[in-house]
């Protein structure tokens, strides 16, 4: 006899401690299961059912899950208490509690979380106590959610106000830094978004600073927003990183993608807001210039995965088994970008499509939504666009912009930036002429100390795309800005060791190595060990590794273990740690893209 009825339960391992059934079925508390629970990556498992109908009381089994992550004290910066955070970003909170882990079901919640003094708890929640004398904390959410966004944090963690609804929150010896680079700030981001798009919904924005392990760079939680510590010396990442965020109480918790095949309702939306937002606050040319760094970054993964790759459409086949986060990329942020930048154009004004937006919030807030409900909306409130029929236009038909491979459709016009990304441009076309004028390139009048982080990180962006780049080209460049670079943050310098180690300038591999020994995240490492094991550099990269997998979270060595391993000979797999037990990666893990993924899709998850 057949199963009448497959029950997908998200848990790999779940349990069911009891079922009732019709009369003349199994006894009640007795668990059935008519053959084999079949596991399916990041979906858990499919139970069949013999009969048409079955009550189930789901007992999910403990033990360690994708979802939630453990730190031991030396993980941290402080290396003072253990840490603990939650990732949930796809599909992993299923891992950290019973849920109907899609962002199509929305709903409150409440916790109640116990922990040891002096560990301080922190939750994506509207409402908080604590009872000292009990090292009971009491969470509530009065907004739907999906699942998603529920996220947990607990360390040794100390706030400080930064605005009258915001504050950070960060180890002790993080706090001085995080209050100085964002107070006052927070309160500008929030003020312009809500001019642009109405009321902030959430009451408070706070802030917290995570050690190197967290996965990616941030992570919109309602109310909480988690953001890797390791941008904070990255100050214009770390604003773009955060106005994201921002964007985000908007476009993606307040309204929300219904699923995960489009994403870009998300995360192109928000991007599109972020640009809103940083060009009332920062100027037009600063936003141009982030934008000019964020496409180039999209058409050199357009390169790398082929114009015909099937993600690089805005409404992504999601094939069953697949993590939906490995379909996360620049596609997802960029082309839906410039989708909704196409859409502000038809209506001739952005304060216009701005009102639009505001419109669109208001009506669907603390709801999921399709593709359709935003471009029904759009024609709707813009009746003159409808009987134009701009949903058809040759070319750029909105059906091909969901549904076509390759580049976006149109792009934006980033002229007001010029003044920024022209000596970008000069100094590049500099060092890259045939036959290189070095006296011309070294004594080029363009005085990049001066230059924003983002002119800088393109300048550097060109110059990896153009590697391997002749060797006397290496040597000059190294010779002039090496010393400099080495000097400035972390994005800068991850790019040009990424130079150094493409183009295999020994002479600059003690800054690798020094860079690789400071490093813990993710973000820093991944990419350089993927070049360095490209190249005629792992040996050099076995040598840094054992030298520093102590001091990397178990989920991080195991992942550089593998870029290792890979074309070593038989029993020459990198050992020490290789028997590690903890859950896979949340993001980026099997991305394709490799690189790219992890240092372009610097944004939230």
């Amino acid at each position: 006899q057949p199963p009448a009825a497959v029950l997908g339960l998200g848990s790999p391992t779940p349990g069911v401690s009891a079922w009732t059934a019709p009369s003349g079925g199994p006894e009640p508390g007795v668990p059935h299961l008519w053959g084999r629970a079949q596991t399916v990556p990041s979906d858990g498992s499919g139970l069949g059912f013999p009969i048409s109908g079955v009550s189930a009381h789901i007992a999910p089994s403990g033990g360690p899950g994708s979802g939630i992550w453990w730190l031991d004290p030396e993980l941290t910066y402080g290396s003072a208490k253990p840490f603990v955070f939650t990732q949930g970003h796809s599909v992993c909170n299923r891992s950290f509690f019973p849920c109907f882990d899609t962002p199509a079901v929305k709903c409150t919640y409440s916790a109640v979380v116990k922990a040891p003094s002096g560990v301080q708890v922190l939750m994506s929640a509207t409402q908080s106590t604590y009872v000292e004398e009990e090292g009971v904390y009491r969470f509530h959410m009065e907004h739907p959610v999906p699942a998603y966004l529920v996220a947990l944090v607990a360390g040794d963690l100390q706030p400080a106000d930064i605005g009258p609804r915001s504050r950070v929150w960060a180890e002790p010896c993080l706090l001085p830094t995080a209050t100085s680079k964002l107070s006052g700030a927070v309160e500008q981001w929030l003020s312009a978004a809500e001019r642009l798009y109405g009321p902030y919904l959430w009451g408070r924005y706070d802030i917290v600073f995570l050690p190197p392990s967290f996965p990616i760079v941030a992570m919109e939680n309602p109310c909480l927003t988690f953001i890797i510590s390791s941008i904070l010396e990255s100050d214009e990442f770390l604003v773009i990183d955060v106005i994201h965020e921002v964007a985000h109480s908007w476009f993606g918790n307040a309204v929300t993608n219904a699923t995960w095949e489009e994403m870009w309702l998300s995360e192109g939306l928000a991007t599109y807001a972020q640009r809103r937002i940083t060009t009332e606050t920062h100027g037009a040319a600063f936003t141009c210039l982030e934008t000019a760094f964020r496409l180039d970054a999209l058409h050199r993964q357009m390169k790398l995965l082929g114009e015909d790759s099937p993600v690089s459409k805005l409404q992504v086949k999601l094939e069953p088994g697949v993590n939906p986060s490995h379909l996360m990329n620049l596609f997802t942020y960029e082309k839906g970008y410039c989708f909704v930048y196409y859409l502000s154009q038809l209506c001739g004004d952005p304060q216009r499509f701005d009102d639009f937006l505001r419109a669109y919030v208001d009506k669907y807030k603390f709801t999921s939504v399709v593709a359709q409900d935003l471009l029904d909306s759009f024609l709707t409130f813009f009746p003159e666009l409808k009987e134009q029929s701009v949903d058809c236009r040759a070319g750029l038909e909105f059906e091909r912009w969901l549904n076509a491979t390759g580049p976006p459709l149109a792009e934006p016009d980033l002229s007001q930036g010029s003044s920024l990304t022209r000596p970008v441009e000069a100094l590049f076309q500099l060092w890259t002429a045939e036959p290189l004028d070095q006296a011309a390139a070294s004594a080029s009048a363009i005085d990049i100390s001066k230059w924003r982080t983002f002119q800088t990180a393109l300048f550097l962006d060109r110059l990896l795309d153009g590697s391997p780049l002749p060797q006397e080209v290496v040597m000059s460049l190294s010779k002039c800005y090496s010393s400099l670079l080495d000097s400035m943050n972390a994005e800068i310098r991850i790019r040009w060791l990424q130079i150094v180690v493409r183009n295999d300038y020994y002479p600059d591999l003690h800054r690798v190595r020094r860079f690789l020994e400071s490093q813990m995240s993710r973000m820093y490492t991944i990419p350089l060990y993927e070049d360095l094991c490209t190249g005629a550099l792992k040996s050099f990269a076995l040598e840094v590794f054992y030298q520093t997998q102590g001091r990397l979270h178990p989920n991080l060595r195991r992942t550089i273990q593998q870029i290792l391993s890979q074309g070593l000979g038989p029993g020459t797999e990198p050992s020490g740690a290789a028997a590690d037990s903890e859950p896979g990666l949340l993001l980026g893990d099997e991305a394709p893209g490799g690189a790219i993924s992890l240092r372009d899709v610097n944004v939230s998850a």
